[in-house]
């Protein structure tokens, strides 16, 4: 039998560990992001159906900013988090993509073949049917809110079913996720960018080039590439595109292999492991120097990638994301919303047109050889998967802001939880039904 890894070594418990200890177990869990993000969900649209809806949705509007000399930057809190914070979430979707690329199951174009094909169709049937339904009219603009799929809810509903989802069809979703996550960027991209200013493109376009040259040379200190994102994420910004794509960008850039190889960093812990040995290491002189030299050499034996989509991920899951739910998802229910065609056409996009997207372009990809279904997997089991990618959410939420600005907006919102909630109760009880159920135990 192989061996199992060692633990790695741990500090002494402190008193705040026992504190602290339950929380980070609960970060750790793969569905609890999903929990936090449909609580802030139900947070906003609660609050934005109370007597304190005025207070509410007016606190996302509050004007924040700096101004220099004739220079002034100034945009409203919900703004900030759509066009900042989120730029950190589409910087880990780029990571994410990347590493998928270089190291994960989208390598390997084969294997790919599949999670790609549904993907396209779980984007351009949705896509499709709202067109159809919104033919030579404005609304024809939303036409890219229901072909996303948000990862989160996806992972969180996975995790609830637990071990009896077939680890093939856990890694199909994903991908399927990540694909889809490209393609929202594309859309964002083209679909939503207008009035470009290539001046500030240009200015972009300089930063991207620095960044570049900085991997290059050798630059490992993070705060030095911040500082060029910075400047990217504003020049971006001011162009006219919009300013998550700076992220995706820079994203996609991240060195995904280590700087320093396993057979080296063990022969550099053979010499720690010398200066430790006897009465030296007190009398020892400049100590701090020689502690941050190590913990910068352990850093260097896993990627950039590893390293900031580790760091990040946290961030985005349990900060980001349920602030953008917070900002974006309140909204005053009306029942006549739901019957507006801009709804209706967002819901249908999503419950029907997603999982008839999936299986169709699924099925197209091995009928003509260029894919095939895994083993354990069947028909059904893609079928209700479909209905689960269906929950759009973070992604339909920002393409509807995007798409329809102050008019509208607040239909397609409706329209997106709407078809969100209905996706997630049809996915998660066809699944239920569909899966192996797990072998009990004596």
């Amino acid at each position: 039998m192989p061996k199992k890894p060692k633990k790695a070594p741990r500090l002494p418990q402190q008193p705040i560990d026992r504190l602290v200890g339950p929380l980070r177990r609960f970060l750790n869990i793969e569905a609890s992001s999903g929990v936090v993000l449909m609580f802030c969900t139900l947070v906003a649209v609660v609050a934005a159906n109370s007597p304190l809806s005025e207070w509410y949705l007016g606190l996302w509007n509050t004007e924040i900013g700096f101004s220099f000399a004739d220079f002034e930057f100034r945009h409203s809190l919900k703004h900030w988090i759509n066009d900042g914070l989120m730029a950190i979430f589409f910087f880990v979707i780029g990571l994410e993509v990347r590493r998928e690329v270089v190291l994960g199951e989208l390598r390997d174009l084969r294997q790919a073949a599949l999670p790609i094909a549904a993907a396209v169709g779980g984007m351009v049937v949705p896509a499709g049917i709202y067109m159809a339904m919104h033919v030579g009219q404005p609304s024809m603009r939303g036409w890219g809110v229901p072909m996303a799929t948000d990862i989160a809810f996806v992972v969180g509903c996975l995790a609830i079913l637990g071990p009896r989802v077939p680890h093939n069809l856990r890694i199909l979703l994903l991908s399927l996720a990540i694909v889809d996550d490209i393609g929202a960027i594309v859309v964002i991209a083209i679909g939503y960018t207008s009035d470009l200013d290539l001046s500030w493109l240009v200015v972009a376009s300089v930063g991207i080039v620095i960044v570049h040259l900085l991997m290059r040379v050798g630059v490992r200190r993070i705060p030095v590439y911040c500082a060029v994102a910075a400047w990217v994420w504003f020049a971006v910004h001011e162009s006219g595109v919009h300013a998550t794509l700076a992220g995706v960008m820079l994203g996609l850039m991240t060195p995904a292999r280590a700087y320093l190889s396993a057979g080296a960093f063990r022969k550099l812990l053979r010499r720690v492991g010398k200066i430790f040995e006897g009465d030296g290491w007190e009398s020892r002189r400049h100590r701090a120097d020689t502690v941050r030299s190590m913990q910068n050499v352990t850093r260097e034996t896993i990627s950039p990638l590893e390293y900031l989509e580790t760091t990040l991920h946290p961030w985005t899951s349990f900060v980001i994301m349920p602030l953008f739910a917070l900002a974006n998802a309140g909204v005053p229910l009306q029942l006549t919303d739901l019957n507006h065609p801009i709804a209706i056409a967002i819901v249908v996009g999503l419950v029907l047109g997603k999982p008839l997207g999936i299986v169709l372009f699924s099925w197209l990809a091995i009928q003509i050889g260029v894919a095939r279904l895994p083993g354990d997997l069947n028909w059904k089991m893609l079928s209700a998967a479909g209905f689960l990618a269906g929950i759009g959410f973070t992604m339909s939420l920002f393409i509807a802001g995007l798409a329809f600005g102050e008019q509208g907006l607040d239909t397609a919102k409706v329209g997106v939880l709407a078809g969100s909630a209905i996706a997630v109760t049809l996915g998660m009880g066809l699944l239920w039904r569909t899966l192996p159920k797990p072998v009990e135990r004596l």
